[in-house]
């Protein structure tokens, strides 16, 4: 072959140890691969022993090249075989450490789809295995976080003090902007109806109780989900995929411990303050509006201080901490069973929040029950 063709060939021979042995030169491109595809998956798939491609003689790799370098190492790894890839140039290698055969969806062209009790079934499955992992995680973090309170000095304290600036001081600015944009359209909204009857002050009442018992903890929970939560999820995810955790259960280290607990524990003293912020932005906007329909600020203050009290403030206190809690911990609890390569991260956050949101649901009805029997 001439040394200035730069088309993708592809040649094969069979080693004394039983590997059967492809060589790649040229250019794997979208063109190249699509000339190659069928040939090299297909002797990719009846590889036996192991299968090993040489990469040496290819000059330029793009993404089609790195499916049919993963898509043929799916095939041999799924016949029992194992895959060896040598020669490949760095820059190349790069990219194909990011993914791995799962990331390559199989095409079935002429398969059916699965019927809807199979779905079910899968779905059903799936939630099921999510309910186990979720238990057991449970399990794993009250264990560590047992051991992390009889023996403080283990607990990463620096940790702990970064996380509680990046999920609670960075998060002053949007809490208290939305707390205060709620604050403002609830008194607005609310003071117009109760104007046909007189009854604008009262917007106070409404706003007071609604703010510390139920919209403060609630709100600021969802914020720290699609903020703080989905970002433990990422990086965790990204550590998951990287190997780095399996590096810290190699030197004896508990990943939960290492970095759930620190995580966890920062972020669940960080949201009873962020729902102090939230509550006084929010009060600080229905001010306003109370004193632009002519009401004295001390009558709208006497108001609050008439129908909230104490224990309604410590009640979404403790609801707050609790939202924290959940929230944080789905999240870290979903970046460690991230699987898969780069977009396996991206899963492992959208399912984060989601499933932060669903919980918080959840345990603010179960609050809702609890505090109606004990006449809180």
């Amino acid at each position: 072959m001439d040394s200035s063709d730069d088309t993708a060939h592809l040649t094969q021979k069979n080693a004394p140890d039983g590997f059967r042995t492809l060589a790649f030169t040229g250019t794997l491109d979208a063109s190249g691969v699509a000339a190659l595809w069928d040939q090299a998956t297909l002797l990719a798939a009846r590889s036996q022993g192991g299968l090993s491609v040489d990469a040496s003689g290819v000059s330029e790799c793009d993404g089609a090249g790195m499916a049919l370098l993963l898509e043929m190492r799916r095939l041999a790894e799924a016949g029992g075989g194992v895959f060896r890839l040598v020669g490949l140039q760095d820059r190349f290698a790069a990219l194909y450490d990011q993914f791995s055969p799962s990331d390559i969806v199989p095409s079935d062209v002429g398969a059916k789809s699965p019927s809807f009790p199979e779905e079910v079934g899968r779905k059903a499955y799936g939630l099921l295995d999510d309910i186990v992992s979720l238990v057991a995680f449970v399990g794993e973090f009250s264990l560590a976080v047992v051991k992390a309170l009889a023996n403080p000095r283990r607990v990463r304290w620096k940790d702990a003090i970064r996380v509680a600036e990046t999920a609670g001081a960075d998060a002053v600015p949007i809490i208290v902007l939305i707390g205060f944009l709620m604050g403002l359209i609830m008194s607005f909204q609310s003071a117009m109806p109760l104007r046909q009857f007189g009854a604008e002050i009262f917007v106070a009442n409404l706003l007071g109780l609604s703010l510390l018992r139920e919209l403060g903890p609630l709100v600021t929970a969802i914020l720290l989900a699609g903020r703080s939560g989905s970002a433990f999820a990422a990086e965790i995810g990204t550590m998951t995929v990287g190997e780095e955790i399996n590096a810290l259960v190699t030197m004896g280290l508990d990943p939960v411990r290492f970095l759930v607990v620190t995580r966890v524990l920062a972020a669940m003293a960080m949201t009873p303050l962020l729902t102090m912020f939230f509550n006084i932005a929010g009060l600080i906007g229905g001010a306003l509006v109370m004193l632009s329909l002519g009401f004295p600020l001390v009558s709208f203050l006497n108001q609050v201080h008439m129908s909230v009290t104490l224990g309604d403030m410590l009640g979404g206190l403790v609801k707050s901490a609790v939202f924290g809690l959940l929230v944080c911990a789905i999240g870290c609890q979903r970046g460690l069973r991230t699987r898969g390569g780069a977009s396996a991260v991206g899963n492992a956050t959208t399912s984060a929040v989601v499933s932060g949101i669903i919980l918080i649901a959840v345990s603010d009805g179960v609050f809702a029950v609890v505090f109606y029997v004990l006449g809180w």
